[in-house]
């Protein structure tokens, strides 16, 4: 069996995906214990049969299915979490925490975040063990006043009210919850005082504490050693160690457009890096193969170890560490049987973590690298590399194949002639001189086939995760790859010298900031060409399969062909109808890449109705509407209330670009025919500038004119995208193939007026008609707004309302609920908010009238659809109320 770990990790995967569908541990392991022994029963020593190998699968794909099952089965007996379910404990009101650090406390722009292992909680007058990880998060005060000093290993004690981490409620929406659990962390908390966090011990000593506090001393002597330019360090503190904290926004997407975001974050490039310097410092002392390996698995097991649970790193430490080993008792190390072993060792662990993009990406990565990129390059490059050594010695010609042969004649004659010419002091060097710059321009063409196989290999994925395609990936690549080679072993020489001779260490510490000012430099050089980037919706579930069976033939084909080559000593060529058929596939490849980059489908949306699906963006506002001809509208883009800006960061959650954008993505969307401000309130507003950077938008609609920075700032966005701007108000109407809207709010504006604040009564507010159906959108009007209108006598009644800001007590009046007499009203609200909203009194006002309602944070995104005669609604989260019912 060719590639033997290969095939064991194939089955051992798809028994964790079978897992899936039958949960059962006792299933899979009575299934395991059968393929083990069906397996014994025909095993032969001397010869390892196709039934015998059979078996031998199937018994790993039942292991798979059992590890899986078996993971997802242990819960610990104090799990925070299920202690929460169950009702043991109510963090509706402040715990009393204790715990220890499990890293020393993390820098961020506002404040400190602490990572704190729970150990046990004071709850109804008694204290429980509990076991989870709390999240901690301190905001400095204006007062400048510290939380006391802490290292990673103190026990500690909060009082403070945690919560449970919330995903939002939407198709497409990030798993955060799930995406935390993985790092540890149950729950999270904001310590509002100093004095509600303290020290009350320290734990034994442990290899991990002592670890962790490594690595918060080289995070402290980046800060000290690298003084000036923030953006350098920031760059320096990400690359070295992993802390993107301050890592400044725009820079960022600078390296997602240029394909290059790997360089920034800690992935396997770092891992090599580091391991080819070590094995280069033992190559340069002449240390035999076996210390040379102790001396780069030393350097990585620290390295992963002063990191800390960085999955990318570890995955391919390992696979470095695996392939190290192997080289010392085998000529040849077949690199995919490689990466297989270490996805099994992983798999094994951890079997959830096959559904985690960023296990998918690591080993998507390293199998199109052992798989084609390799094989590529052994056929085209490393010939002619090879041809290079020795070039003088007319004696080797033969031991080179028929054009490496004839290469190194011509580069023979060439280096002659240059001796003959040169001056007498140089005309030995004439070999170099030719040499040389062939030598180079063979390893920029290695890099560029790594990273054009890479990109063109991940592409699927990261159109699937990360919704971006980029063309300048190969090009970019050949310029941050070394400078990458280079920034991250010295800057953990420059941090390790630092310790004896800070003078040393300075001078380095130089030369490594002017590195990463160049390698900023070309990214933002690079990210500004335009169209080499853009975004798209996920593609679909066929196109992905299909372009993974055609890269697997690839893989196949390619690896088949260097094996071919290894054992004829690399001198016979491919066959034409093998290369043939290689070409085809590229082909096949290429095609099913365009196609997912360029996103040719239809958007997923109803045919010739009438759609308005309020979305789950916490305490803001944000509607989606599709309208019976195919026009689409977003009205508003939710944000944060109140949202703070640090120059240069994001600060919090990003709500467009992490809720409302993967939304439309799930639904297919490319295109945004109209963008509609109501107001220019934060909860409304900010989601917005990521909507005009994700989307297409043919027109952006606001109301009145406000004083605000962020209005101007979407204004100034809007025109650099030669989005058209369209001042909307009282009287606006339009017809989309019959279904009509109509303006009601707010009245036009006085030009010479000044400019009024936001305010939530400058709401636009949309009545939109299909046949006898009426849906009201009203933003955050308020009961001024709403008397005006029922004293100006204009037509309310709607089918589906919007209800008027979140449902708070200043709005939806009596008269106005039974002026527009809905038959389907949804707030939208955020969990817990600090506002009080929905007020229970507006909540009885709706009741009282046998009002259907619906709340964001109960029931997740809600699509209300009409064909012009029927009107359903369809919430996300259905608890009850209404999950798809025929109202009229």
């Amino acid at each position: 069996m060719k590639l033997p770990a290969v095939w064991l990790a194939l089955a051992f995967a798809s028994g964790i995906l079978a897992s899936r569908v039958e949960k059962s541990a006792a299933f899979w392991l009575v299934a395991c214990i059968l393929a083990i022994a069906l397996g014994l029963s025909v095993l032969r020593l001397d010869k390892l049969t196709k039934t015998s190998a059979l078996l031998v699968l199937v018994a790993w794909f039942a292991l798979g299915g059992l590890g899986a099952s078996l993971e997802r089965a242990y819960i610990p007996h104090n799990d925070v979490t299920a202690l929460i379910a169950h009702g043991v404990l109510n963090v509706q009101e402040p715990l009393r925490w204790q715990g220890r650090l499990r890293e020393d406390p993390e820098q961020t722009p506002l404040g400190l975040r602490y990572v704190i292992n729970l150990q046990s909680v004071e709850a109804a007058g008694k204290t429980l063990a509990v076991h989870g990880g709390l999240r901690l998060t301190y905001y400095r005060s204006p007062d400048g006043t510290n939380p006391p000093e802490l290292r990673a290993g103190d026990i500690v004690e909060a009082l403070c009210r945690a919560r449970i981490p919330r995903n939002y409620l939407d198709p497409g929406a990030f798993d955060e919850r799930g995406y935390l659990a993985r790092q540890g962390i149950e729950l999270l908390a904001s310590l509002r005082s100093v004095e509600l966090l303290q020290r009350v011990g320290s734990s034994p000593w442990s290899i991990a504490e002592s670890l962790a506090r490594a690595r918060g001393n080289l995070l402290n002597r980046v800060d000290h050693l690298f003084v000036g330019n923030p953006s350098r360090i920031a760059v320096l503190r990400a690359m070295l160690l992993g802390d993107r904290n301050f890592v400044n926004s725009d820079i960022a997407v600078e390296f997602q457009k240029t394909s290059s975001f790997h360089v920034l974050v800690l992935a396997g490039l770092h891992v090599a890096a580091l391991a080819f310097f070590f094995f280069w410092l033992g190559r340069i002392f002449r240390l035999p193969p076996v210390f040379t390996t102790v001396l780069v698995l030393a350097a990585l097991a620290a390295y992963v170890g002063v990191v800390q649970d960085r999955p990318p790193i570890l995955r391919a430490a390992l696979m470095t560490g695996i392939f190290l080993c192997a080289r010392l008792f085998f000529r040849r190390v077949a690199l995919l049987n490689t990466v297989a072993l270490a996805a099994i060792i992983l798999l094994v662990v951890r079997p959830s973590d096959l559904f985690q993009s960023s296990f998918q990406l690591s080993f998507l990565a390293a199998a199109v690298i052992a798989g084609v990129a390799i094989p590529w390059i052994d056929r085209t490059s490393t010939p002619y590399r090879r041809a290079l050594e020795h070039l003088s010695d007319a004696t080797r010609d033969r031991l080179h194949a028929p054009r490496a042969t004839q290469f190194r004649l011509d580069l023979r004659a060439l280096t002659n002639f240059l001796a003959s010419s040169l001056p007498k002091r140089v005309a030995h060097h004439a070999e170099l001189f030719t040499a040389m710059p062939l030598r180079f321009g063979l390893r920029v063409w290695e890099i560029f086939l790594l990273s054009f196989c890479i990109q063109l290999g991940m592409s699927p994925l990261l159109a699937l995760y990360f919704h971006r395609a980029s063309i300048s990936g190969p090009v970019s690549n050949v310029f941050a790859v070394p400078l990458a080679g280079v920034i991250v072993p010295l800057g953990f020489l420059t941090l390790t010298i630092s310790y004896a001779s800070p003078v040393i260490a300075a001078l380095l510490a130089k030369c490594e900031s002017a590195l990463v000012a160049l390698l900023l430099v070309a990214m933002r050089w690079l990210s500004s060409a335009p169209g080499i980037s853009w975004r798209i919706p996920q593609p679909p579930a066929a196109l992905l399969f299909a372009f993974f069976i055609a890269l697997t033939f690839l893989a196949v084909m390619a690896w088949s062909a260097s094996e071919a080559r290894a054992h004829q000593n690399a001198r016979v060529p491919q066959t034409s109808s093998t290369a043939i058929a290689e070409h085809c596939v590229v082909i096949a490849i290429l095609i099913l890449a365009a196609l997912i980059a360029t996103h040719p489908f239809a958007p997923n949306l109803k045919h010739s109705k009438l759609e308005a699906t309020v979305l789950d963006v916490g305490q803001g506002d944000s509607i989606f509407v599709a309208y019976p001809d195919g026009k689409t509208m977003l009205i508003d883009g939710g944000g944060a209330s109140g949202a703070a800006q640090v120059p240069g960061f994001h600060v919090g959650f990003d709500i467009g670009e992490q809720v409302v954008s993967p939304y439309l993505w799930s639904r297919g969307i490319k295109r945004l025919d109209v963008v509609m401000l109501t107001h220019a309130h934060h909860d409304h507003i900010d989601g917005l500038h990521s909507v005009l950077n994700n989307f297409h938008v043919g027109q952006l609609w606001v109301g009145r004119d406000e004083d605000s920075p962020a209005y101007r700032q979407l204004l100034a966005e809007a025109r650099t995208h030669g989005v058209a701007i369209l001042h909307v108000s009282q009287g606006y109407d339009f017809n989309w193939d019959g279904t009509r809207g109509e303006i009601l709010w707010p009245r036009p504006e006085d030009p010479s007026a000044e400019l009024p604040e936001p305010a939530n009564n400058d709401s636009v507010v949309l009545r939109i008609t299909d046949g006898p159906i009426h849906y009201l959108l009203t933003g955050d009007a308020e009961r001024q707004v709403e008397k005006t209108l029922l004293d100006d006598q204009q037509s309310l009644q709607s089918d589906f309302l919007k209800v008027p800001h979140h449902g708070s007590k200043t709005s939806s009046t009596a008269a106005f609920l039974d002026a527009v007499k809905p038959q389907i009203a949804v707030i939208s609200v955020g969990q817990d908010n600090s506002y009080g909203q929905p007020n229970p009194e507006t909540i009885q006002r709706y009741i009282a009238r046998n009002i259907p309602l619906f709340q964001t944070d109960l029931n997740g995104a809600v699509t209300v659809l009409t064909d012009g005669r029927a009107l359903s609604a369809q919430p996300f989260v259905p608890n009850g109320k209404i999950e798809s019912a025929a109202l009229r």
